[in-house]
């Protein structure tokens, strides 16, 4: 994934439901609609997130995604043979934990301070969000300030937020971004089949 835009699918029951059968369904026909080389599952809600998850890293391994990411839990990423992890900004005191297990560290960021502090404590990317206008997420940061993060940091910096077209993508594209991260773009891809 060296040079590669990255194309990051996230997870959210929301979409996805926790009923591992319809959930596997479901991840098919997204992964299925989109290239994906970077997927993470992500669910704050199920009580049967450890089962959901190992029916996620399988099916990620079965459509060859490169990277395969739990949301949060570093210690089940590793025992389920996961990638790596994708930290909350509530999470910089885990990188190195999670690094000493030799998995690969995404965290999220809100700010250039935040991004300063990943790049500091070896990170391997981080998202900076919200990008556009997404629901309950505050104000948008925008393009122009994607472009300054990916000039002065030297930090994978992956644009989440508010993206669901391929206008968006494009934008991202021109300014320099690693890649794109988002629910909904993934989701509305496959949504005659969803």
């Amino acid at each position: 994934m060296e040079n590669e835009f990255v194309s990051y699918l996230i997870t959210d029951p929301k979409y996805y439901t926790n009923d591992p059968k319809r959930f596997r369904e479901k991840l098919i026909k997204a992964l299925d609609a989109t290239k994906v080389n970077m997927a993470c599952f992500r669910d704050k809600t199920s009580s049967n997130f450890e089962e959901l998850a190992k029916i996620f890293v399988q099916t990620c391994e079965d459509f060859a995604v490169e990277t395969i990411l739990l949301n949060s839990d570093y210690e089940l990423a590793s025992k389920l043979g996961a990638t790596g992890v994708h930290l909350t900004s509530l999470q910089f005191d885990k990188i190195l934990e999670a690094k000493a297990q030799n998995l690969f560290v995404i965290i999220s960021c809100h700010s250039f301070d935040e991004i300063k502090k990943a790049q500091n404590l070896h990170a391997n990317a981080v998202t900076f969000s919200p990008i556009f206008d997404t629901p309950n997420k505050g104000q948008a940061k925008g393009i122009d300030l994607l472009k300054e993060a990916t000039m002065l940091y030297d930090i994978d910096i992956i644009a989440l937020g508010g993206i669901i077209n391929e206008e968006e993508i494009k934008k991202i594209r021109k300014a320099k971004a690693k890649g794109f991260a988002s629910i909904r773009y993934f989701v509305h891809e496959a949504i005659p089949l969803l």
